[in-house]
């Protein structure tokens, strides 16, 4: 299988390209590469439909951000695969294609099924369910296809009837040059059909408003802004057309104790004057329990200590990042006497030490000057 080339190479853009930019260049390109320009030419179709793909993704700017930070198996992880064909790119992009050209298809008719509109659906999770992944269920209010009429929008005993303006093409047009200029029917308002008794449960919409459960498998390590799509969870089609899709966009809760960083987990843990000076052995809570941490003598304060493999577990890999613990050091109050001597005694003898030290530096600054 041919790798994808990049998709910026393709439209022949740079990586900060702005909307206009990308927009001129793929004009350029569908004018150029167009299968009614380029009839049997195998090669301008490919080119075609690569510059179709190309410019779908860097004009959306979710799929922009993942495509910059991943590139192409980033965007397969999300569920996106380009388009399947021709029709798929003339029904994302036929108002591009009018803009462009004047029409919004190609000159052989269409199907009239047409693809269901997509859903999104925010989600909170807590930072647990978000590390470790969940299964969940969501309820959605979302357009199916209406029972009764079975999604033709005719009241059951009656048919919906050929458009009369355009014949049931869904669009009227002339001739100019090697382009057929199309534009939708006014009458029919593309669908290629009237309905002179519409359904009564559904008013000739063809779909009806009904609640869904829907069962969400959140995957382990997902953090706010991730997405995911789940294929054939949208809104129904109409005219016989695939349902879309769902996309679930996460959010997660902070949590009392642990921060991320990544996949990197972070936390603070106070510790005494004693401990940092002696050392010690702690108990620290990690995402799976407490695990035991070994203070080393003279720690000072914000300094820095890791778990391997005790963060989260990253979408592309799998493989856990660590968790970073923080010391705080805690200066005591409420001393009792006893205490406060000991203190003092400490800090006499730190004293004197520093005195030692500092006479011992003035001392050798001297000896150096009188050389």
């Amino acid at each position: 299988m041919t790798a994808k080339r990049d998709y910026y190479e393709v439209l022949g853009v740079s990586k900060d390209a702005s909307d206009s930019d990308l927009k001129a260049a793929y004009r350029k390109l569908a004018l150029q590469f167009h299968p009614d320009r380029n009839p049997g030419d195998k090669t301008a179709e490919e080119n075609f439909k690569e510059a179709a793909e190309a410019y779908d993704v860097l004009r959306d700017q979710q799929k922009r951000r993942i495509y910059d930070q991943f590139g192409h198996q980033g965007l397969e992880g999300q569920g996106f695969s380009g388009f399947g064909g021709f029709d798929d790119i003339f029904s994302s992009f036929g108002d591009i294609f009018e803009d462009f050209f004047g029409f919004s298809s190609r000159g052989r008719s269409r199907s009239r099924a047409q693809r269901g509109s997509d859903l999104r659906y925010d989600m909170a999770l807590d930072f647990m369910e978000a590390a470790f992944g969940v299964e969940t269920a969501i309820d959605l209010d979302k357009a199916e296809v209406c029972g009764a009429c079975d999604g033709s929008g005719a009241e059951p005993g009656s048919e919906p009837q050929a458009c009369p303006q355009c014949g049931g093409a869904g669009q009227v047009g002339r001739s100019q040059g090697f382009f057929t200029i199309r534009t939708t029917c006014p009458q029919c308002r593309g669908n290629g059909q009237v309905i002179a008794n519409p359904c009564k449960t559904c008013g000739g919409q063809g779909k009806v408003l009904k609640r869904k459960t829907v069962s969400v498998k959140i995957p382990a390590g997902v953090d706010t802004g991730s997405r995911l799509r789940l294929s054939g969870e949208g809104e129904a089609g109409a005219f016989g057309g695939p349902p879309g899709d769902l996309y679930v966009f996460v959010q997660v809760r902070p949590h009392d104790f642990f921060q991320r960083d990544g996949v990197d987990v972070i936390c603070q843990i106070p510790i005494s004057f004693v401990q940092a000076a002696l050392g010690d052995k702690i108990e620290v809570p990690t995402l799976t329990g407490q695990k035991t941490l070994k203070i080393a003598k003279g720690t000072q304060p914000g300094e820095l200590f890791r778990f391997r493999g005790e963060g989260i577990a990253s979408l592309r890999t799998g493989r856990p990042g660590d968790q970073i613990i923080q010391v705080a050091i805690k200066t005591p109050t409420n001393l009792n006497k006893k205490q406060e001597s000991l203190l003092k005694e400490f800090a006499k003898q730190e004293k004197a030490k520093f005195s030692t030290k500092l006479k011992s530096i003035l001392k050798g600054n001297a000896s150096k000057a009188a050389n």
